[in-house]
């Protein structure tokens, strides 16, 4: 551990250095600290920020679902932050979705969605808005991996092939991970098909414990070198689970001998080595027989059944110091990520495993279907809704979210069923994550806290536990009666209170945590004054309309506020 520090310390010299040679409006990236390294990078893909201090062009493009136009998401300048405005602005009144992640190195190894493979047919775009983050205070999107989601180069250039060295690198969630195969960004099969051991060498994050026993519960820094996800020569107890909100994974590979993994806390910390040594002995892997296409949220068949968040990521040719990999998470730890990385598909609510509630069945929805978990698809009407705040109902395809035979008995299932205003279709949101029905006095709940496709919802005591965790994701309210809403995530996402009529409020609302809020919606005309203190103490941020991000200064700050 000690070793890891001084190397980040050297990092830290190194990243000074190379800052005092660009200028202020185009600071070293990632990719310039591997060139300087000597392992330059062939791909650099990012839907946050420019990876190299004088990139400044496109980062991703988004397609309107309304008329099909497409348009690029460029960076703010040279070396800076992807500009959000502009894609909220174009996509304002319908959904965009992400059809290429740009390559921003000189190799041009564009990234699109995935076609059909070996194991699954084609998949979706992501939703353009489903994963709202900031970096540095601007407000920025990352992309949301679900199931079906997958973005792919076959025809690539400057990518190891055979037993070339390579490095790789990624910024994902620590929280919106799964146990499906395969959340993985490297090098993959051409051919879209498992062609055998050795033919991929890609970073993995997943709790997926291919090679019994694991240390904890996952998630797990892992190679995918085809047929496995190794986190060393078989088992390896000294690799230990990485659950930041934002996760540094690197793996390189000489193709030959040897492989290393790290991983580190991406806002805050260095880089901890989870394995470096022999390449596994299975057979197949010793040397590598890599084939260069780039792969993003799937396996190298397009196994697609993963969930993941990913902000940036690179490819490099080379094997990457321990020096220079020090350095560029001292660049990443820099870059000022901040948020909710677990994301959501816009108007989905999100339980354990990060699987959404769902209708049975395919988008039909008739009078006594079961709601349940399952994985989340970009496609799927009936893992839409719509939370009404005149009645507290949860509505999706035209039905409310009921409790079978309008019940208070603990373990009662829930399902669709037409609104008639009865207390079993009465839900409230609550800011410690859970759904609470006021008539039973129960929660939604997940019955043993299993996170598995078709585990039907229940309701169930009230008990804090990881089974009651809901996450609503930009789920849409109507007409509600008229105040300020706040929100705990940025962009009107998370959890969210009831609105706050005017008034002054010398103490935070039960629904209202401290230090909780990132964004408020506020009626025009209406003004809010909030304070760091209680009794409206310190200096007030203002607010007249609504608030996607409150910004650095205000963020997590509330303790008391006027609304007049």
């Amino acid at each position: 551990m000690m070793r890891q520090h001084t190397l980040f310390l050297k990092a830290l010299w190194l990243f000074g250095f190379l800052l005092a040679t660009f200028s202020a409006s185009a600071q070293p990236g990632p990719c310039d600290l591997y060139a300087s390294g000597g392992t330059p990078c062939v791909a650099a893909h990012s839907t946050t920020r420019a990876l190299f201090g004088a990139y400044n062009g496109r980062l991703y493009q988004v397609q309107r679902q309304s008329d099909q136009v497409t348009t690029d998401i460029t960076t703010l300048s040279a070396g800076g932050y992807a500009n959000a405005a502009q894609q909220d602005a174009f996509c304002a009144g319908t959904t965009c979705l992400i059809t290429i992640v740009y390559d921003q190195s000189s190799r041009h190894n564009d990234l699109t969605v995935e076609g059909t493979g070996g194991a699954a047919p084609f998949d979706f775009a992501s939703k353009a808005n489903a994963l709202p983050v900031v970096a540095n205070g601007h407000s920025v999107y990352g992309l949301y991996i679900s199931s079906r989601n997958g973005y792919r180069d076959n025809a690539t250039s400057g990518v190891a092939v055979g037993n070339a060295a390579e490095g790789m690198y990624m910024v994902a969630s620590g929280n919106q991970v799964n146990n499906g195969c395969c959340f993985d960004y490297g090098n993959a099969e051409t051919s879209t098909r498992d062609t055998g051991n050795g033919h991929m060498d890609a970073v993995n994050l997943s709790t997926t414990c291919y090679f019994a026993p694991c240390t904890g519960s996952g998630p797990w820094v892992q190679a995918d070198l085809e047929n496995g996800l190794f986190m060393g020569n078989g088992s390896n107890l000294n690799n230990v689970p990485v659950t930041s909100n934002f996760v540094t994974a690197m793996l390189k590979n000489d193709g030959r001998t040897q492989f290393a993994l790290k991983s580190g806390n991406a806002q805050t910390e260095a880089m901890t080595s989870q394995y470096d040594g022999t390449l596994p002995t299975g057979g197949g892997y010793i040397p590598m027989s890599l084939e260069g296409a780039i792969v993003l949220g799937t396996g190298g068949d397009n196994s697609n059944w993963s969930v993941g968040s990913f902000f940036e990521g690179s490819m490099v040719s080379g094997y990457p110091s321990d020096a220079t990999e020090a350095a560029v998470q001292a660049n990443i730890v820099a870059a000022g990520y901040g948020g909710d990385s677990r994301g959501g598909e816009v108007n989905t609510v999100t339980g354990p495993g990060m699987k959404c509630m769902d209708v049975a069945g395919d988008d039909v929805g008739a009078d006594g279907t079961n709601v349940q978990l399952w994985d989340c698809q970009t496609y799927a009407v009936d893992q839409h809704w719509q939370y009404n705040l005149t009645d507290n109902t949860f509505r999706s395809l035209g039905r409310c979210l009921d409790i079978k035979g309008d019940s208070t008995a603990a373990g009662t299932e829930v399902e669709l069923w037409d609104c008639n205003g009865v207390g079993g279709q009465q839900w409230i949101p609550r800011a410690d994550g859970s759904i609470f029905n006021p008539q039973s006095g129960l929660c939604l709940d997940t019955p043993n806290g299993i996170a598995s496709n078709g585990n039907v919802l229940r309701i169930w005591g009230c008990n804090g536990a990881v089974a009651q965790q809901f996450k609503l994701n930009g789920v849409a309210t109507v007409a509600g009666a008229i105040g300020v809403t706040f929100f705990q995530d940025v962009s009107f996402g998370g959890s969210y209170s009831a609105p706050k009529a005017k008034g002054d409020y010398a103490t935070l609302p039960a629904d209202i945590p401290n230090d909780w809020v990132s964004s408020v919606k506020i009626p025009q005309g209406w003004v809010l004054d909030a304070y760091p203190d209680a009794n409206f103490g310190g200096t007030p941020c203002t607010f007249t309309s609504d608030t996607s991000w409150v910004g650095n200064a205000c963020n997590d700050t509330f303790s008391s506020f006027r609304i007049h």
